[in-house]
């Protein structure tokens, strides 16, 4: 017989007090290791790039999780920056290995040209326990505020907030996977004491422009890019994506800043948010980690060829 899951915790229609959220957190275990599969890679990478540490998590009894940055060798203030970003949800495995990756074999090819930041495992605690949420039950990508109670978000903004007004783009690396519908959506309703209302997982690669802000000429050019490594996702029978509007192929949009979102904290004017899909077998784990570096290179080579 199975265990208590997420969305059987508390009363149905009440949302969550701290009584549930310490049972949600019983649940949690740890399924992959931090230390190995990002800190050993980011070690790896010091002698190329200027790592810095920029927070630590204390999550006991759990353990204590420092949280790393990457910026180019030879950091010259008078260029642009570009913030690459990924693990704000830590189950989301290529973003994490996509922003290696991309720091790994292509970002020293933007030497000269731009100052690279890389944040590449936001929420540690989440990616060992292949969980969206951080410990406190909170989604920290809806937690990008200056008040944040996300210590994973709130350490971010505090290493963004320095370089605002000098950000020419942010790209934000996620997944959707099947387990959203499964297992976090009910959480998430359960949780906030509302009823849980089925969706549909889009198979394939797509982007969540700004509202406030869209540029569609960017977008287009990370999904063409992207369309060479993996199938870009259909739009549902009503013409949306996780039932929001389809603007563009592959392309939605959301109020980033209003909705505290990672992809809002800079400012900058290029921004999105890229959402690869691992569940489908038209897709490799490999092939995931190509599309979050193609995308991450697709929007530089845009970015840098119209900041002008």
């Amino acid at each position: 017989m199975s265990g208590p899951t997420s969305k059987s915790i508390g009363t149905q229609g009440q949302p969550w007090g701290d009584a549930e959220k310490r049972q949600w957190r019983a649940l949690q275990s740890k399924k992959r290791g931090y230390a190995d599969e990002v800190l050993a890679r980011i070690d790896a990478l010091r002698g190329r790039f200027d790592v810095e540490q920029y927070g630590t998590l204390d999550y006991a009894p759990d353990g204590s999780y420092p949280l790393f940055s990457l910026r180019s060798r030879n950091w010259d203030d008078a260029r642009p920056v570009a913030l690459v970003t990924g693990g704000v949800h830590g189950y989301e495995t290529s973003g994490v290995h996509g922003a290696l990756q991309f720091l790994e074999r292509h970002a020293e090819g933007y030497a000269g040209r731009v100052n690279i930041l890389c944040a590449p495992c936001v929420s540690p605690w989440g990616y060992e326990r292949v969980q969206r949420w951080n410990p406190l039950a909170l989604d920290p990508n809806r937690c990008f505020r200056a008040d944040s109670q996300a210590p994973e978000s709130a350490a971010l903004w505090n290493l963004v907030q320095p370089l605002r007004g000098r950000f020419l783009m942010h790209i934000d690396l996620h997944e959707t996977t099947d387990s959203d519908e499964s297992e976090f959506r009910p959480a998430l309703a359960a949780r906030d004491g509302r009823p849980f209302e089925p969706g549909t997982i889009p198979d394939g690669f797509y982007l969540v422009d700004d509202t406030e802000n869209p540029q569609p000429a960017f977008q287009d050019a990370i999904i063409l890019a992207v369309a060479k490594v993996t199938h870009i996702a259909m739009s549902d029978m009503d013409a949306t994506i996780i039932g929001s509007p389809v603007v563009a192929e592959g392309v939605i949009r959301y109020a980033l800043v209003e909705l505290g979102l990672c992809a809002g904290i800079t400012g900058a004017r290029y921004t999105t948010t890229t959402e690869v899909y691992p569940d489908s077998p038209r897709a490799t784990p490999q092939q995931c980690n190509d599309a979050q570096a193609r995308a991450v290179c697709a929007g530089l080579d845009y970015a840098l060829a119209h900041c002008c």
